[in-house]
């Protein structure tokens, strides 16, 4: 997880990893290999890094479009042939990962723009799980969403921990970070300014470290 106070440069941190941002200096390691996307987010998606944005519906959804195009979009040229999509094949694996997420809707075709916050959030996630991601940056991935919503969220996110993904987590809310994270980085006018994990991740500990203490 990463803490911090607003503008303390978690979410610059992350789009750095993905690609959305270049960085001056640092180097990020995936499965203990050097790897840089160069503002390069498709090097990040085929390479199994994906990032759930902050703002769900200005980055991270097309609102008019289909719940089956924006689980697809990514990836329409596996999907494509001379300009041709194969639909079936489309539809079958936007089915898939609506099914395991539980996508409250009447079906694939429902336009996003009429889901609520919880299920807008659940496409996204399908949309980056037909990746089948090693890495998964979620930016506040419950904000805007009601508290029933937030625990599937949070079942969600469990299973893909358990199953091996690596979930990287900005959350401004405390207990939602101390009550999901193994390991905690308290940021700070765009630097760590330290880590806790296990019994060192207290509300009192991420706050000293968050406005400047030791």
């Amino acid at each position: 997880g990463f803490a911090g106070l607003v503008g303390a440069g978690r979410t610059e941190i992350v789009s750095a990893i993905f690609g959305l941002d270049p960085y001056a200096e640092g180097e990020v390691l995936l499965e203990g290999k050097p790897f840089t996307a160069k503002s390069n987010i498709r090097k990040s998606i085929d390479s199994g890094i994906v990032m759930a944005t902050e703002d769900r519906r200005k980055f991270g959804l097309i609102p008019t479009r289909s719940i089956k195009e924006n689980i697809s979009l990514p990836y329409l040229k596996k999907y494509s042939t001379a300009g041709l999509l194969h639909l079936k094949e489309e539809k079958a694996d936007a089915q898939k990962y609506f099914d395991r997420l539980r996508v409250r809707a009447l079906g694939l075709n429902t336009v996003v723009s009429t889901l609520s916050g919880g299920n807008q959030q659940k496409v996204i996630l399908a949309k980056w799980l037909l990746s089948k991601p090693k890495v998964l940056i979620m930016d506040e991935p419950t904000r805007g969403i009601d508290v029933g919503a937030k625990h599937e969220i949070y079942e969600i996110m469990n299973e893909l921990a358990a199953e091996g993904v690596a979930i990287i987590m900005i959350s401004s809310e405390l207990p939602e970070l101390i009550g999901m994270c193994k390991r905690i980085y308290v940021v700070g006018d765009g630097h760590i300014k330290g880590m806790l994990q296990g019994s060192e991740i207290t509300q009192e500990s991420v706050m000293t470290y968050a406005t400047g203490g030791k």
